[in-house]
């Protein structure tokens, strides 16, 4: 799996959208659909493309201020990972 860089700017692939409804928001992919919620939501509602993936880190850590830091990074960086290895994000 590769690592991301600090500088890559995460966002949704070609054919990935949000779907389902404010309450409960579903990511669609050509291959299917996941539910995602609570951290995994606020990752991804940061990858627009735009930010950095060091600006989405330091955004999740003033969200979650009790959450130590490195662990974030750690489980942000897995998570998008996993996510670009299925290609529901570019990296």
């Amino acid at each position: 799996m590769m690592a991301i860089g600090e500088n890559a700017k995460p966002a949704l692939a070609a054919g990935c959208r949000w779907g389902g409804s404010k309450e409960q928001p579903v990511l669609l992919f050509p291959e299917g659909a996941i539910k995602v919620q609570a951290t995994g939501l606020a990752i991804l509602q940061l990858c627009d493309g735009q930010r950095s993936f060091s600006e989405i880190v330091s955004e999740l850590q003033e969200r979650y201020p009790e959450a130590p830091a490195k662990r974030i990074r750690e489980e942000s960086a897995n998570f998008l990972e996993q996510l670009n290895a299925k290609r529901i994000v570019n990296l």
